[in-house]
Formats: C-alpha cells, sequence, structure tokens
C-alpha cells in the first residue's frame, strides 16, 4: 500500500535516467485528461483505467528516440495484452496532424492524449518534457513505479511492469 504522502513530484537523483519507487514510496500522478489525439472530440482521463496498471509515455511525432522506440512499446503492449495493464501515450509539443500521422504510420494501437501546450504534462510536476521520451510505470493505484527518461525497450521496462502486475 502506497504510503499517501500525496502528489507525485519529479526528481532525478543524480541524473539518473531509470527512476524506480518502492510499493510504500510511490506518489500519486493524479487524474490526467485530455483529447484524444486520434478523435479530437473524444477525451481519454487515466481514470478510465481504474484498478489498472499503466504504462504511461510521453511523446513527439518530431522526436527520433519517440519514433525508434515504438516497436518496442508495441511489442511491450501485445506481450501483456492479458496482464491488468493498460498503455497510453501523452503527445507533447505537436501539432494534431502530425501526431495523427504518427500513429497511423507507426501502427501506434494504444490511445493518446494531446497535450500541445504540455498542460497535462505539468500534473506530472517536474518532468523535464525536453527529454521525451518518457516512459512512467503506475501501479493499479496510479502511483509512480518506475520513470525512465529516453527510449526503452522490453528488456528495460518489462521487469517493472512485472512488479505492477
Amino acid at each position: 500500500m502506497r504510503s499517501g504522502r500525496g502528489e507525485f513530484s519529479f526528481v532525478s537523483p543524480g541524473g539518473r535516467t531509470r527512476i524506480l519507487y518502492q510499493e510504500g514510496d510511490r506518489d500519486s500522478v493524479g487524474d490526467l485528461s485530455g483529447s484524444s489525439v486520434v478523435e479530437p472530440r473524444k477525451t481519454i482521463a487515466l481514470s478510465d483505467y481504474e484498478g489498472k496498471a499503466v504504462l504511461l509515455n510521453l511523446w513527439g511525432s518530431w522526436c527520433a528516440p519517440c519514433r525508434g522506440e515504438v516497436d518496442e512499446l508495441e511489442r511491450l503492449n501485445r506481450r501483456t495484452e492479458d496482464a491488468n495493464i493498460r498503455f497510453l501515450g501523452v503527445n507533447v509539443r505537436d501539432n494534431r496532424k502530425s501526431a495523427q500521422d504518427f500513429m497511423h504510420n507507426l501502427d501506434v494501437t494504444y490511445p493518446s492524449l494531446y497535450d500541445p501546450a504540455g498542460k497535462v504534462a505539468l500534473a506530472l510536476d517536474g518532468l523535464p518534457l525536453s527529454t521525451v521520451p518518457i516512459t512512467l510505470v503506475l501501479d493499479d493505484e496510479h502511483g509512480v513505479a518506475a520513470i525512465f527518461l529516453g527510449s526503452v525497450t522490453v528488456e528495460k521496462v518489462m521487469p517493472e511492469i512485472r512488479k505492477v502486475v
């Protein structure tokens, strides 16, 4: 059970790019919500995934490492589709058409929030949006279990997913 110390606030201890939080030290990211990249009239919220662990990936169509990690994220998504985890993207500092093209051309199957001004990402207090991609693994209470700054691979993220599902 989480200690309930409050809302999540990011600090990168010693400049690390992989930060892990023990179960008792996880703070909640709150309820992120926004319009869908693909369906602008549809609202997607983290609360839609109540009781589910969530892999949250911040990305931009302009970001070469984001393009490079899509296949890895899709492999993870397929490998965990029967587990208690869902994938959710947050598109940052982008225009909708480019983001839609990115998702279509790279066959991204999980939904993404459209966040061109970084307002949704501001709820992730302190995350450095200049370092996208950023991947967070949230437990089933949406406490932050792990943060990966930069591109991820199945081998890096799967152990952290196993801990929360």
